[in-house]
């Protein structure tokens, strides 16, 4: 076999026609060795092929006449010294941290593990694990994207859906059987129809990025479904393709891709940078730990034997580390220009941040984002927490993004009735102000949250107070859920409980849509999903997870006012802010775009505010918009909307401001009448009856012929 010198970049294997270039950083080892497999089924290469070329840290040969469809995987030669930090050994067969493709996934067995079964992780194991190993695969960029062009959906005008690839169609009937669950199945027609139809701007993919299955949830008849187990940050995972080749599974995630972005839709990934597969010291070797341990993760500086372990999952990535700062960049950049997606979930992405004992927001990771053309400019959202306490809403960089975990915890304690709630309920639907104000960002960095992968559902928020995760065989999940059942632990037939479960879900759900933020809408929670109970499903790839299709009569109706309430929300400029409103509590009313109303329809006072029993208030939208403008700089002027709101357990007549005699107000909706048409309100101090656990949102109109005669005489100049 031929073998030249390569390059040093690309990093990874890339094939130009003739042949394929491989490149792999290594800054501790003494040799590096390529090894080419005949298939999946191979227990020993068929080749080894050693790199003997090296540019600074980067190892390079170029093999001529290899082609796509090859398996490869590393061996790398160096120090064996725990205490130092170094886990080299060459009886491991090694997944390339840059393969776009994975050949065959790992087969769990003890030669997985550089250190001998039932030792310490200081002894040396002469076990070959080339039969168990997992493998790259040499793939052809080749694809036809035709026209496709990303979306470029503006944050105000944005609605997330998040999703798992496989949960979302794995039992949709009108999908076809070989591509339920599949990224083939999120591209049918079916599906796709549905985010259309509900109003979805921009789908958030669960981890895509291939990941392992840990062997303790195999033992135990489970599995890791949720993904936040990275192993390839570069090749989309096989077991979510309908296709049985690499090859041919990466070009499916690109037909997905396109198919989504040719009805306007967005595709965001969950992605998960700050750890990987390979765990504690008492993990498998089988990619970052055997190539170079101690650049790859942040080792412990008392004891570089052991890991700095920010992520709760054994291990933290080194952004700190120049290369495995590229490789994150890297892998970003490919899925952008390669794989087409317009943005990222970072997964406890303040772990990123750290630099180096604590959060950063100037850190290198968020500098270089920054400074690169391409990252720059697509969405990144945060979930701006890690593992060890470290919270850190309102502390990301512009443009960052970032979930309001505090916005969903409000939401949730306001309307299942605790006290002292009204308002923090206030600066949460105005954007929260306190978090992301004081340095010139606007509402739209907080990303708004009932629900997520994480937690209940929205039905089961209702429905449970307590997690129920005994199919999880293991204790896990959350305790404090700030849900509430309302008299009976689990689903039941009794009207009464039902009714309000139903009326505190739309609750929720219009709270949602109607506070300022970018809207986020966990997939399923608008037909009515339940995990029965179950508020940590990360090992349940099974009906718990998977989206159910089969809907009975409330689902449906509940997935009709879910698109209603969308609708709204697109109908009405003033739920989509891009700046915050002036002055949202204090100043005078002639200065503010919003004003707060007690049920007397009278401005509220700081005692108002500070009662601890008030759960009732209005909130009027001011449709003028002061300020508002839009891409061509043009005012956005909508209507005027106010909006009821009453989380108490009584019925309190509410006084309608007085609107001129040219308007009326008219009820769009109202929670507690969820098929109730909209109906006029004309007379000054007409009193609304405004129904326990329900919102209202009234719109501010002319009457007809009023705004014919007014456009009239704009239209001449009067």
């Amino acid at each position: 076999m031929q073998v030249w010198p390569g390059r040093p970049y690309p990093l990874g294997a890339k094939w130009d026609g003739n042949g394929v270039n491989f490149a792999v950083f290594s800054q501790h080892a003494t040799k590096v060795e390529l090894c080419l497999f005949e298939s999946v089924n191979s227990e020993k290469e068929s080749a080894c092929v050693e790199i003997t070329r090296r540019s600074g840290s980067v190892w390079h040969a170029y093999i001529p006449h290899l082609r796509p469809g090859q398996l490869y995987g590393l061996r790398v030669d160096g120090p064996f010294d725990p205490a130092v930090g170094q886990r080299f050994n060459r009886n491991k067969v090694l997944l390339d941290p840059y393969a776009r493709a994975i050949g065959r996934e790992l087969i769990w067995d003890d030669s997985l593990f550089g250190f001998i079964s039932g030792t310490d992780d200081t002894t040396f194991d002469l076990r070959d694990s080339a039969a168990f190993a997992p493998l790259g695969a040499v793939i052809s960029d080749a694809f036809t994207w035709g026209d496709d062009q990303p979306p470029r959906v503006p944050w105000e005008k944005t609605l997330i859906y998040e999703v798992h690839v496989k949960g979302a169609t794995k039992q949709h009937p009108k999908v076809s059987a070989a591509r339920q669950g599949t990224y083939a199945g999120l591209a049918s027609m079916p599906f796709v129809r549905h985010l259309v139809n509900l109003g979805v701007t921009t789908v958030e993919l669960l981890p895509v990025q291939h990941f392992a299955r840990d062997q303790f949830l195999l033992d135990r008849g489970l599995t890791q479904y949720w993904g936040y187990n990275s192993l390839g940050f570069f090749a989309p995972d096989p077991q979510m393709a309908s296709a049985k080749n690499p090859q041919d599974a990466v070009r499916e995630f690109k037909r997905m891709v396109k198919t989504l972005h040719k009805h306007g839709i967005e595709v965001i990934l969950d992605v998960v940078y700050n750890h990987t597969a390979e765990g504690n010291e008492n993990g498998p070797t089988i990619s970052f730990r055997g190539i170079d341990n101690s650049s790859y993760y942040r080792l412990s500086s008392k004891d570089a034997r052991f890991y700095d372990n920010f992520t709760g999952c054994g291990n933290t990535w080194n952004v700190q580390n120049r290369f495995a700062l590229q490789l994150v960049l890297d892998s970003m950049r490919y899925w952008v220009e390669e794989m087409h997606v317009d943005g990222f979930r970072f997964d406890l992405a303040s772990v990123l941040g750290r630099e180096p004992n604590d959060f950063d927001p100037d850190s290198a990771f968020f500098d270089a984002v920054q400074q690169d053309p391409i990252l720059s400019q697509v969405k990144l959202i945060a979930e701006p927490w890690d593992a060890v306490g470290s919270f850190n809403v309102g502390q990301f960089p512009s443009p960052w993004k970032e979930w309001n975990g505090r916005f969903r915890d409000t939401m949730r304690e306001f309307w299942k009735g605790d006290a002292g709630r009204m308002q923090e309920f206030a600066t949460r639907f105005c954007g929260s102000s306190d978090f992301y104000q004081h340095d010139r960002r606007s509402p739209l960095a907080s990303v708004n949250l009932i629900t997520a992968h994480d937690g209940f559902t929205l039905r089961d928020a209702v429905t449970y107070e307590q997690r129920h995760n005994e199919a999880n065989k293991e204790v896990s999940g959350e305790e404090h859920n700030r849900s509430r059942n309302y008299g009976h632990e689990g689903e039941t037939d009794k009207p009464a409980i039902y009714k309000l479960r139903e009326r505190q879900r739309r609750n929720l759900l219009v709270s949602l849509l109607f506070s300022q933020g970018v809207p986020m809408l966990l997939g399923g929670d608008e037909m009515g999903r339940t995990q029965n109970g179950n508020n940590n499903a990360y090992c349940q790839d099974n009906e718990i997870s998977w989206l159910d299709w089969d809907l009975d009569d409330s689902q449906r109706e509940f997935l009709r006012f879910t698109r209603r309430a969308i609708s709204l929300w697109q109908d009405h400029p003033v739920f989509r802010r891009q700046t915050f409103f002036r002055h949202p509590m204090t100043g005078r009313d002639d200065d503010r775009d919003v004003h707060w109303l007690t049920p007397a329809a009278k401005p509220m006072q700081p005692s108002d505010w500070q009662a601890g029993f008030a759960r009732c208030l209005g909130i009027l939208l001011d449709g003028q918009m002061k300020g508002e403008v839009d891409a061509q700089n043009r005012p956005i002027v909508g209507e005027t909307v106010l909006l009821l709101v009453n989380a108490s357990d009584h019925e309190i007549p509410f006084t309608l401001p007085n609107v001129g005699s040219k308007e009326f107000w008219e009820a769009e909706l109202d929670t507690f009448y969820p098929k109730r048409r909209p109906k006029r309100f004309e007379e000054d101090g007409t009193t609304y009856r405004l129904k326990d656990h329900s919102v209202v949102m009234l719109v501010r109109r002319e009457h007809a012929w009023d705004r014919i005669r007014r456009k009239a005489g704009e239209a001449i100049g009067l």
